[in-house]
């Protein structure tokens, strides 16, 4: 019998509600975001609840590959930084469970969400992708509400434009109207003046009847191809005018199969095989451009003595090849007189246009058709960058949370939207470089992965190793050896002190420590030169054996009841070992610097000051230890 173990149980238990309750938080956020993004193609329009609630149900599907990753993100950092604010995970690694066997049950938890977000990637989402968009179309084609404002004109009439000077909005009774009529066209428009009407629909929603009261109609009925001057006019005066306007007021659903067919409604094999055709289609086409070129005469004369039949190349027989010798090309445009050079010069450079013309439209057809293809191709990639997104946050959340040791909903969230702005940002601009053709589209849809899995591995790697990452003085301690920055150094006088130190050893440990001064100061030039600075240089490990010896004999010297002495010991300097006191110990990499003058000419120059003052140092320990030697000894 399978039996799960409590610490997987007890990982599950305190992953899973996170985990549901930052994905539908995450998912509200997103389905805001589309709210506000198409808010006036909905607003309006008098469409009912559930068509309303279907569309959120579908911008739901849809947005769940955006909401998935930073949802397991922001739970990740939250369990194991509620793990490690409560000490349970220093608990654990007490007991000698090491954090990747912590991370077991929700890594296979990982593997199973990408699975299936895989699954839902390509076969779900282009359903609920297509009728989503369906039904945003149909909503953007839905006729507004009819809701005619006082004192402005209103056009949402298709064909006509209203102006009512006021309305009873308990008859609904309209006063003092004006209706531009331009149904049948700007040249035979129709204004109405009524002193009232009143506005009501047919039984199927698909008419509009309006009733005028009172009213003066002016009418031209000029025709097709009539003088402007000779058109004749119409005036009518009305006590009661009816008139039908055809205005559609019901939902109509687009047909989903336009949508289907698009690539954002295909599954991986659909795209394949979309792919496929088209690049078929795009190969058919530039080889027959390519033959048409090859097989165009220019000037009445071919190129080449060689053409294309059923996708074969022959040759033409030499009675057939017009091309014997070099054309004189200016003197068939010069002619016999002005007259004909100008015309024969007009009809090439009509030809010329007429050619840039048709191959510029042919190759708008290509270009279309290679955008398709890079619109599927990306398609079928974010079926994969998904599944691969979802594990990756959870590598770079759970260690993260491990090592901040901070949980709630506070330090985790705005980690966690730094780091989701981040990836969306380099998703974006990668989407876009595929999109646009400057990238290859495997290189622009997997480089938010090629980014975020270094990270992540970086992160996994500290925390299994508890390293603090986030130490402050560690990342001081690394910029100052860096930069090169002094370092003060504190020496405080003990309040109780067993034994004081002897002042023999001392005195050889001062004379031991500048004889090994001496010869670290003799084995380098005081100020040297280009070349010698990369061919030789302090040697390090004599320089560390010189900063171990100079803090032993401080800790030795610590002891001393002296007060002098122990200020003396403050004013000795922190010695370091620099990379730039001997570059390189490999003489190809010297010879390579010295050629290349320019590219080491800065390190020459930082490492130079740095040896100067490294000199500088050297001989103060020297001098500050010869001090406390004479105190010694008196």
């Amino acid at each position: 019998m399978l039996r799960i173990k409590r610490l997987y149980i007890f990982m599950l238990q305190s992953f899973l509600p996170l985990f549901l309750m930052t994905f539908f938080i995450c998912l509200f956020i997103v389905l805001m975001q589309f709210l506000w993004r198409y808010i006036d193609d909905l607003v309006g329009k008098g469409l009912s609840m559930d068509v309303i609630a279907e569309l959120f149900f579908y911008a739901a599907l849809t947005m769940i590959p955006l909401a998935l990753p930073l949802a397991i993100l922001l739970a990740s950092l939250m369990t194991f930084g509620n793990l490690g604010e409560r000490f349970e995970l220093t608990a654990m690694k007490a007991g000698g469970i090491s954090l990747l066997r912590v991370m077991k049950p929700l890594i296979a938890l990982m593997i199973v969400i990408a699975i299936g977000a895989f699954f839902f990637q390509n076969y779900a989402l282009p359903v609920a992708q297509t009728k989503m968009w369906t039904l945003l179309y149909s909503m953007r084609q839905k006729s507004p509400e009819l809701e005619i404002p006082e004192g402005v004109f209103y056009d949402q009439i298709p064909g006509f434009n209203l102006f009512v000077e006021s309305k009873n909005r308990d008859t609904g009774v309209l006063n003092e109207m004006i209706i531009y009529d331009m149904s049948t066209g700007f040249d035979n428009a129709r204004i109405i003046l009524a002193d009232s009407g009143k506005l009501a629909f047919s039984a199927d929603q698909t008419h509009l009847y309006l009733t005028l009261w009172q009213g003066e109609l002016f009418e031209n009925l000029r025709q097709m191809g009539m003088n402007a001057q000779n058109s004749p006019y119409r005036r009518e005066k009305f006590d009661t005018k009816d008139i039908i306007i055809k205005f559609d007021a019901n939902f109509n659903r687009m047909d989903e199969q336009g949508m289907r067919s698009q690539y954002v409604g295909k599954n991986i094999a659909e795209l394949q095989h979309t792919i496929d055709s088209v690049n078929q289609r795009v190969d058919s086409l530039g080889d027959s451009y390519a033959r048409e070129v090859l097989n165009t005469a220019i000037v009445g004369q071919m190129r080449f003595n060689r053409h294309y039949v059923d996708g074969k190349m022959e040759q033409y027989p030499m009675r057939d090849v017009t091309l014997t010798r070099a054309l004189n090309i200016d003197s068939v445009f010069h002619g016999d007189n002005t007259g004909e050079y100008l015309n024969n010069l007009n009809h090439a450079v009509s030809i010329a246009k007429r050619n840039r013309q048709q191959y510029e439209f042919k190759s708008f057809i290509m270009d279309e058709d290679t955008k398709n293809i890079r619109r599927h191709a990306i398609e079928m990639q974010k079926k994969f960058t998904l599944s691969i997104a979802c594990i990756i946050f959870f590598f770079i959340g759970a260690p993260l949370g491990a090592i901040i040791r901070k949980g709630g909903i506070g330090m985790p969230l705005v980690i966690s939207v730094f780091l989701f702005i981040f990836y969306y940002i380099v998703d974006n601009f990668g989407y876009k470089m595929a999109r646009d053709g400057h990238w290859a589209v495997w290189q622009g849809m997997w480089l938010s992965t090629a980014v975020l899995l270094p990270l992540g591995i970086f992160f996994t790697y500290k925390a299994v190793n508890d390293s603090a990452i986030f130490n402050r003085d560690a990342y001081l301690i690394f910029f100052r050896r860096l930069v090169g920055l002094r370092q003060p150094r504190h020496v405080e006088m003990k309040e109780f002190v067993m034994e004081d130190f002897s002042p023999a050893v001392a005195v050889e440990m001062i004379d031991n420590i500048g004889l090994q001064i001496n010869d670290l100061l003799a084995s380098a030039s005081a100020r040297p030169g280009y070349i010698s600075f990369w061919r030789a240089g302090y040697d390090r490990r004599a320089l560390q054996s010189v900063i171990v010896a100079v803090d032993g004999a401080i800790e030795y010297l610590s002891t001393s009841r002296d007060k002098d002495i122990v200020n003396r010991l403050n004013m000795l300097p922190v010695l370091r070992s620099l990379l730039l006191y001997r570059p390189t110990i490999y003489p190809a990499v010297a010879w390579a610097f010295i050629i290349l003058f320019p590219v080491g000419l800065p390190l020459y120059l930082v490492g130079r000051r740095q040896r100067d003052e490294l000199r500088a140092e050297l001989t103060k320990t020297r001098e500050v230890l010869a001090r406390i030697k004479s105190i010694i000894m008196d």
